[in-house]
């Protein structure tokens, strides 16, 4: 081992000022001074130095970012002062009520206000000692939470270590997950079949408490501090100490504002109503504080939430109807999704009745009741989903929902993953887990059989005459046409969709039988690999690591679910009735684009699953949002926001013209 070096010690620490000064500029400010190649090249020498003098490694070093061991669980720690939460307001007349019993409770009116920006993300307490952080803990019940310390040193800009700070105090923010983190992670869980982060800060909730740092990493959190807990930093008011806080090189929120009254305040929520939607990151509202700590503290607060402050939340966008009913869908893989049930209202052009909640996280956050009037919105202007509740027309006997413990369908004990916020049904023969895995492999991308929708599925699967993928080739036609609804002609279409389904590509297969992580890409890399399932379920996790957009934890997910004895009995099964489609193996070599990333946008003469299709074929992946991976994007007419953003910083752009004239070179 080689000895202490002073050369070594003082290169190291300045190593450490340096980077730590570009992640704050970077991170931060968002003005970086230094292109990717060079800060790499800083990092990369800092590592080296503690690799090579190991009595160098710091718990403040910026090497630690990346991530440690994996933890077997989460501890739970007490706040020294708890975490208390806001009331809410909904409108003008609200915030105007608050701010009058602000001024009953301190006989007069507070010498002055603070207005920030409200993020939606994941409350969090740093704490710090002799200017080091010890300790990060996730705001949990407001008195108890779970420390994620080791994930919270991976958020880029927040300080390891600062000058300047009391020998100990607790700093207080919001965790969040930046828009366009959450498309490039998204598109990434597409990719491999995974199931999509419903918004970001579902995503930032789950990625906080990942019991893998190192995947906490790659997750790319942000920050926004937003509170000195404790007033023995000696700040007069709210506003100095966040200004405090700038200057020692937090992360602080760039929408924090002193008013002298109301009359700013209301200016301030004007403003931001509007220009939050060009922000990186989601707000729902303005949080309103008394700046005076003094005031503060003779205001007080109540057993759940202080009276110095509230929050205005913005009028959600969308329309209003009524919550009448609360079901519960269980999918293929037996996620629980609790579904609102709507009284129908019109948006967007069409009727909507049903909503989704996405998870029971979300609607413990949204506070959703049975009764309750709701905002409805549809979401990239598809999916339905409730935004928010007017808890003003809440009837009196509405109750929370409450989370199952068991499957509504079979009765099994539902399970939770530790770093999942999803419920899970683990029955792998429970009916609704079985029906919504057939729904899957006739599904179009998949099996693509024709004649066997939800309806004529179900009713299959009701007369015990479909039990699984491979006895849907054991139906008969005699025994169809008998069925309520069925006849000669539609027993036989069906046989006929069947038949012709056993000649489907290999990777259509793999896709339809759902491998978890195996998405319709994966499942083309994979089968142009190896040609036939016989020799993928022979195929060792290292042969299909070492295939470019095939990584660890999709290699293994296929050899667990190829080695299992259920799995190779359907296999067989299916190989026995004809279902065995081989396809031509290309080598990596075959497939030129491997590696790049294409993103298509405008109006295209060509359908872009087709031009999909094309791309993959040759090892591209099709990225759905712009960043600083794209390789190209593909630009057909009325290109919007995707093409100003690859013109910024510098995406080679094609036109559709462009595009085949590079697919015919490939002889695609």
């Amino acid at each position: 081992m080689a000895g202490r070096s002073p050369q070594a010690d003082r290169r190291a620490h300045e190593l450490r000022r340096l980077i730590r000064e570009h992640d704050h500029r970077y991170y931060v400010l968002a003005e970086p001074s230094i292109s990717d190649f060079e800060y790499d090249r800083l990092f990369a020498e800092l590592k080296d130095l503690e690799e090579r003098y190991p009595e160098l490694e710091s718990l403040t070093s910026p090497t630690r970012r990346v991530g440690g061991e994996p933890l077997e669980g989460l501890d739970q720690v007490e706040h020294a002062v708890p975490m208390l939460s806001l009331d809410n307001s909904y409108s003008r007349d609200e915030l105007h009520a608050w701010y009058d019993r602000v001024c009953r409770d301190l006989g007069r009116e507070p010498s002055g206000l603070a207005a920030e920006l409200k993020i939606d993300g994941v409350s969090i307490s740093l704490v710090y000692s002799d200017g080091q952080l010890v300790r990060a803990v996730t705001r949990g019940d407001g008195t108890v939470g779970d420390d994620v310390t080791a994930n919270a040193r991976t958020i880029r800009g927040l300080p390891l270590e600062v000058d300047g700070l009391p020998p100990s105090i607790e700093i207080r923010g919001e965790v969040y997950l930046p828009r366009s983190v959450l498309a490039r992670l998204n598109d990434e869980r597409r990719s491999a079949g995974e199931r999509e982060f419903a918004n970001p800060r579902n995503a930032a909730a789950g990625s906080i408490r990942l019991l893998d740092s190192k995947a906490a990493s790659r997750r790319r959190l942000a920050l926004w501090c937003y509170q000195v807990a404790q007033t023995g930093a000696g700040k007069p008011s709210h506003v100095a100490a966040l200004r405090w806080l700038v200057d020692l090189g937090f992360p602080v929120s760039p929408g924090f504002e002193k008013c002298a009254g109301l009359a700013e305040v209301e200016s301030f929520i004007d403003r931001w109503q509007e220009d939050r939607h060009g922000l990186d990151y989601d707000t729902d509202g303005i949080v309103v504080k008394v700046d005076s700590v003094s005031d503060q503290q003779q205001l007080g607060h109540t057993a759940r939430s202080v009276r110095w402050a509230i929050a205005y939340k913005f009028p959600p966008e969308g329309q209003t109807s009524v919550l009448e009913d609360v079901i519960i869908q269980v999918g293929r893989t037996g996620v629980l999704t609790p579904v609102a049930v709507l009284q129908p209202v019109r948006i967007a052009g069409s009727t909507v009745s049903r909503a989704t909640l996405h998870n029971f996280d979300e609607v413990a956050r949204l506070d959703v009741r049975v009764g309750d009037t709701v905002w409805v919105a549809k979401g990239g202007e598809v999916i339905p989903k409730i935004t928010g509740v007017v808890t003003s027309k809440r009837p009196p006997e509405a109750e929370p929902i409450t989370p199952p413990e068991a499957c509504p369908v079979c009765g099994t004990a539902v399970v939770r993953e530790l770093e999942e916020v999803a419920l899970r049904c683990p029955n792998p023969v429970c009916p609704a887990v079985t029906a919504s895995r057939l729904r899957h492999f006739v599904s179009r991308g998949a099996m693509e059989i024709e004649g066997l929708g939800t309806r004529t599925l179900n009713q299959l699967v009701e007369a015990g005459l479909v039990t699984d993928e491979a006895s849907m080739w054991d139906l008969e036609a005699e025994t169809l046409a008998d069925l309520p609804g069925w006849g000669e002609v539609s027993a036989a279409r069906v046989l006929r969709e069947l038949d012709q389904a056993r000649q489907r590509p290999l990777h259509r297969l793999l896709f339809a039988l759902g491998l978890p992580h195996v998405g319709e890409r994966a499942s083309k890399l994979l089968a142009a690999r190896f040609g036939s399932l016989e020799k993928l379920a022979a195929a060792e996790t290292d042969d299909m690591v070492n295939l470019e957009g095939i990584g660890p934890v999709i290699a293994e997910s296929v050899q667990r679910w190829m080695s299992a004895a259920e799995n190779r009995e359907l296999v067989a099964r299916l190989v026995a009735r004809g279902v065995n489609p081989q396809e031509e193996e290309r080598p990596q070599t075959a497939m030129p684009l491997a590696g790049r990333v294409f993103v298509l946008t405008g109006s295209l003469s060509s359908p872009r699953r087709e031009i999909k299709e094309r791309l993959e074929e040759l090892g591209a992946t099709v990225a759905g949002s712009v960043s600083k991976k794209t390789t190209y994007l593909v630009a057909g007419e009325n290109a919007g926001s995707k093409l100003d953003k690859a013109t910024e910083i510098g995406i080679e752009i094609l036109d559709e013209t462009g595009l085949e004239r590079m697919l015919d070179s490939f002889g695609r």
